[in-house]
């Protein structure tokens, strides 16, 4: 199970390689790749700057990676989450899970991501045309959660 928290962008191919190699029970690898759009809630968006708070932050992600291998069989897992200034299609995120079977892979990613989108310590502002903004999590983020019962 590797948690990161970084500023530096990250190679989807060389850590789903890394994630995977020398493993021959693997079976299944599911990713997620979260970008910066240029659009939300109806505005242009120029830029994104994420912020959190280092060692709270990773410990949340480590204790998400661990409950999900606790309810799926996952072999191996990886969550990469970048902070600072971000631009449209940078990269944001990357949740992956290792898997005999791709049942258990599917939904452990899908678990994972419900919780960071909306239990994770990260702060997310906005610069669009008329100011920057806070971001809160979405309605439909919140109720994707609670359909692990994560309360």
């Amino acid at each position: 199970m590797v948690v990161r928290v970084q500023i530096e962008n990250f190679d989807l191919s060389t850590e789903i390689r890394q994630l995977r190699e020398n493993n021959p029970q693997i079976g299944a690898v599911v990713s997620f790749l979260g970008l910066v759009r240029d659009l939300n809630d109806g505005q242009n968006v120029s830029a994104m700057e994420l912020e959190h708070y280092p060692v709270m932050t990773e410990k949340a992600l480590q204790d998400i990676a661990a409950q999900a291998a606790a309810r799926w069989s996952v072999i191996d897992s990886l969550i990469i989450h970048r902070v600072g200034a971000l631009l449209p299609l940078d990269q944001i995120v990357l949740v992956a899970v290792a898997s005999q079977h791709r049942g258990d892979a599917f939904a452990a990613c899908e678990f994972i991501m419900d919780y960071l989108k909306t239990q994770a310590p990260f702060w997310k502002k906005e610069q669009t045309s008329t100011g920057a903004r806070w971001v809160d999590a979405r309605e439909s983020d919140e109720l994707a959660r609670k359909k692990w019962q994560l309360d």
